[in-house]
C-alpha cells in the first residue's frame, strides 16, 4: 500500500468515528514528532501493538480486500508485565463490499459486534484436521443465542448484532453492499496478529508500504523504541 493511501484511510476513519460520537484514546492522534518525546512509559502501546492497523492483506486491492483497524486495548501473549490483561478490544471499519479473507485463529476467541453503518455478513465453516473447510453444520452464538447453519452459510448481522467466533472456526466477513461504511467492534482474548491467524489462502497480515509521502500517524507495527 502507498503511505498516502494509509494516511487517507486514517483521516477518513477519524472523521467517521468523530461523526459517530466515538472518541479514540489520545495516542490515536500522536504524530511521528510526538513519538520522539515518548519514553518507556509508553512501552505498553509499543509492545502490545495498540493503535492504527491498516491492511490490504497483501492483495494490492484495499477497496476489495482490506480493513481499517484501531486496537484500543490488548495484552501480550508472552510478556509477563502485561499478563493481567487477558483481553483485547478493536474498532474495525469497512466500506461496502470490502472483505476480510477467510481465516481462523489458533488461540483467540472473539466477539465481532456490528456497531453501526450497515450490515455485516459472515461466511462460516468448521475446519478439518488438515485445515481445510469442513462440510458440516456450524453452531455459533449470536448475541447469546445458539444457532446452527449449514457449512458456508452467510450470516447477516444488522447494527447492534454480534457473533462469537471461537478458535478454529473459519470465517470471512464483509460490509454488505448497499449500506454505508460499517463500524464494527471486536472483543476478544489477547490478540497476536504475528502468529495467530491461519488464512485459507496465502495472505499477508500487514502490508508492504510504498513510502510516497511521510506518515501522519505510525501504524502499530512502526513505533520507534524509547530512547
Amino acid at each position: 500500500m502507498k503511505r498516502s493511501e494509509i494516511n487517507r484511510q486514517i483521516e477518513e476513519a477519524k472523521n467517521l468515528l468523530e461523526a459517530s460520537k466515538m472518541t479514540l484514546p489520545p495516542f490515536a492522534y500522536w504524530s511521528p514528532a510526538d513519538w520522539k518525546t515518548k519514553g518507556h512509559e509508553c512501552d505498553e502501546i509499543r509492545d502490545c501493538m495498540l493503535g492504527w492497523d491498516i491492511t490490504d492483506f497483501g492483495s494490492g486491492r484495499f477497496d476489495q480486500v482490506g480493513l481499517v483497524v484501531f486496537t484500543v486495548r490488548n495484552g501480550h501473549p508472552t510478556l509477563p508485565q502485561y499478563g493481567v490483561k487477558t483481553y483485547c478490544e478493536k474498532i474495525i471499519i469497512m466500506k461496502p463490499g470490502q472483505h476480510c479473507p477467510m481465516h481462523f485463529h489458533w488461540s483467540k476467541t472473539e466477539d465481532i459486534i456490528n456497531r453501526c453503518g450497515g450490515n455485516l455478513v459472515f461466511k462460516i465453516y468448521n475446519g478439518t484436521s488438515d485445515e481445510k473447510l469442513a462440510d458440516t453444520d456450524v453452531t455459533v452464538s449470536l448475541d447469546g443465542v445458539q444457532k446452527t447453519f449449514p457449512a458456508g452459510a452467510e450470516v447477516v448481522l444488522g447494527p447492534g448484532e454480534s457473533m462469537t467466533v471461537p478458535a478454529f472456526l473459519y470465517h470471512e466477513f464483509w460490509a454488505q453492499d448497499g449500506g454505508g461504511t460499517l463500524v464494527a467492534g471486536e472483543v476478544s482474548k489477547v490478540n497476536d496478529d504475528n502468529c495467530d491467524n491461519r488464512f485459507l489462502e496465502p495472505a499477508g497480515r500487514f502490508p508492504e508500504i510504498e513510502e510516497d509521502c511521510p506518515p501522519v500517524h505510525y501504524l502499530c507495527t512502526e513505533y520507534p523504541p524509547a530512547e
